[in-house]
């Protein structure tokens, strides 16, 4: 008998799909709205960076989701959106790192979200129901 509810498959299935999509929302509003990569690329102007590294954040952001999502070279897509979230709160966030939201919960629960779920996901791999296990 299956016991579905003890497949480690499915739960990476799942940790993929969750990750892959709710990041890949962001990377589609930055797709639709450009000046949102005008943006970043100030931001890293401003820390000595060159702006179109901004360009990156595409990457980060719509294709490592991809590769989440459909498991094809899924560790790899796991370690891009780790890479783009440490550059998001280094860049962007380091001012929240230790602090409290309104409602008491982590200012950065959402870029913590995605960071180690990006991490779980380099570490676990794409599971049997992937495109391409690994």
């Amino acid at each position: 008998m299956l016991d579905f509810y003890k497949n480690d498959s499915a739960g990476k299935l799942v940790v993929r799909l969750v990750v892959g999509i709710l990041i890949l929302f962001h990377g589609v509003a930055k797709l639709l709205h450009t000046e949102i990569l005008d943006s970043i690329g100030g931001a890293l102007s401003a820390h000595g960076l060159p702006g179109f590294i901004a360009y990156g954040v595409l990457v980060g952001e719509v294709v490592a989701p991809l590769l989440l999502i459909t498991g094809v070279y899924a560790r790899v897509g796991g370690l891009l959106i780790v890479i783009n979230m440490l550059f998001a709160v280094g860049m962007m966030h380091m001012g929240s790192l230790f602090a409290i939201s309104e409602h008491g919960g982590y200012q950065l629960e959402l870029q913590a979200f995605f960071l180690f779920g990006g991490l779980a996901v380099l570490l676990l791999g794409s599971g049997r129901f992937a495109l391409r296990p690994d």
